[in-house]
C-alpha cells in the first residue's frame, strides 16, 4: 500500500470520529514529509530504520510507513476501518442514500486544515457527485477570509482540479461562505459573487444582537440575488472547544418566509456541535415551504462524512428529499443557483 495514502486515510478516519487535533496533525504532517521524498528512498529508509529519525515521524507514523512499504495494509489503518464501519448517526439512511453533494466546506485557504485538492479527493472518494468549496470572506480575519484577489486565484485553482483526470465524474464547485455584515450586505464584491457556483451567506459577528436588527440583517441577505443558502442560521454551539453559545434571536417566520419566496435554501448544518437550526426551527422552515441544504461545514476531509448527522436530523424532522437541494443532480442544482444571478 502507498504509505502516503495510508497516512492520509488514517487522518481521514480520525477526523471523522472527532479525534484530538494533535493526533490528526501528526498523520497529516507525516504524509507531507513522506510525499516529499522519493518512493525508493522512503522504502529504503523505512526498512533500514533511519526514517524514524526524520523530524515529524513518530513511532506510530513510522510503523504505518514500514508496514505499507512491505505491501500490507497497516494494522492501525485496519483497526480504524473496522471501527468506522458503523454509521455515524442512527437513522437517516433513506435521505443519506439520495444525497449527491455538499454545499459548505472549507480548505486551508481560510480556516480549514487541508488543501482544496485533498478536500475534493475525499469528497469524490465518499461518492459525492459535487462538492462546493466555501471558504470565508475577508471580514472574518480570524479565519483568514479571502479578499477579492485571493478568491480569484482560488477560482482558478478549482478549475485546475476539475481539469485533472482524477476529477472524472465529480465536480468541485466554486463558492464562498460570505459573511452577512451588520447592514445585511454580503462581504464580497457582487462581480465575484456572480462568478461563483454557490454562495452560502452566514452571520458570524454580533450574534447577540436584538431580534429586530438581526431579523433585518438576515432579510437583507436573503433578498440579495447572490444568496443561495442561509448558513447555520442561529449560530448556536452546543459544545466544542469554543464552549456552548446560545442561539441568535430573530423572527424565524419572517426570515423563512423570505427564504421560501426567494428560493434560498435553509442549511441543515451537520456539524455535531452545531445541529443548526434546532428541530423546532426546522419545522418552522418546513411550514414556510423552504428548500433545505444538508451541508457538512467540513474543515477537514474526514468531516465531509458529517453529512450523515444532517441526513438523520432531516429524516427525523420529516423533511422531504425533493426539498433538499443536495439530493438534486448537478445540472438542476446549478440551474437553481444561477436563477437570480
Amino acid at each position: 500500500m502507498d504509505p502516503v495514502e495510508a497516512l492520509r486515510e488514517i487522518a481521514f478516519w480520525l477526523e471523522r470520529e472527532q479525534a484530538e487535533g494533535y493526533r490528526v496533525k501528526a498523520f497529516r504532517a507525516a504524509a507531507g514529509i513522506v510525499a516529499a521524498m522519493a518512493p525508493e528512498d522512503v522504502a529504503s529508509r523505512a526498512r533500514g530504520g533511519s526514517l524514524r529519525r526524520v523530524k515529524g515521524i513518530g513511532e506510530r507514523t513510522y510503523a504505518v510507513v514500514r508496514e505499507a512499504v512491505d505491501g500490507g495494509v497497516p494494522a492501525y489503518l485496519r483497526e480504524l476501518r473496522e471501527r468506522s464501519a458503523a454509521p455515524l448517526a442512527e437513522g437517516g439512511e433513506v435521505i443519506r442514500r439520495q444525497l449527491r453533494g455538499d454545499l459548505h466546506a472549507h480548505s486551508d485557504w481560510s480556516d480549514g486544515g487541508s488543501p482544496l485538492a485533498e478536500m475534493a479527493e475525499a469528497a469524490r472518494w465518499l461518492g459525492r457527485e459535487y462538492q462546493a468549496l466555501t471558504d470565508h470572506s475577508p471580514s472574518l480575519t480570524i479565519a483568514h477570509g479571502l479578499d477579492a484577489e485571493r478568491l480569484r486565484r482560488q477560482i482558478d485553482a478549482v478549475a485546475e482540479v476539475n481539469a485533472s483526470g482524477d476529477a472524472a465524474g465529480f465536480r468541485l464547485l466554486t463558492g464562498i461562505e460570505v459573511d452577512i455584515l451588520e447592514d445585511g450586505a454580503l462581504d464580497q464584491t457582487p462581480e465575484l459573487l456572480g462568478r461563483l457556483d454557490v454562495v452560502v451567506a452566514s452571520v458570524h459577528s454580533k450574534l447577540r444582537s436584538e431580534s429586530g436588527p438581526m431579523t433585518r440583517r438576515m432579510l437583507a441577505a436573503v433578498e440579495d440575488p447572490h444568496t443561495d443558502v442561509l448558513g447555520h442560521c442561529t449560530g448556536r454551539l452546543l459544545r466544542g472547544g469554543r464552549g456552548p453559545r446560545p442561539e441568535s434571536q430573530f423572527d424565524a417566520e419572517r426570515v423563512f418566509a423570505a427564504c421560501a419566496e426567494a428560493g434560498v435554501a435553509v442549511e441543515i448544518n451537520s456539524r455535531p456541535e452545531r445541529q443548526d437550526p434546532p428541530d423546532r426551527l426546522v419545522q418552522v422552515a418546513l411550514d414556510a415551504g423552504c428548500l433545505f441544504s444538508i451541508d457538512s461545514d467540513a474543515h477537514a476531509p474526514g468531516q465531509l462524512d458529517f453529512l450523515q448527522y444532517g441526513a438523520a436530523r432531516a429524516e427525523a424532522n420529516g423533511v422531504p428529499a425533493e426539498r433538499i437541494v443536495t439530493t438534486w443532480p448537478l445540472e438542476r442544482l446549478l440551474e437553481w443557483t444561477g436563477r437570480r444571478r
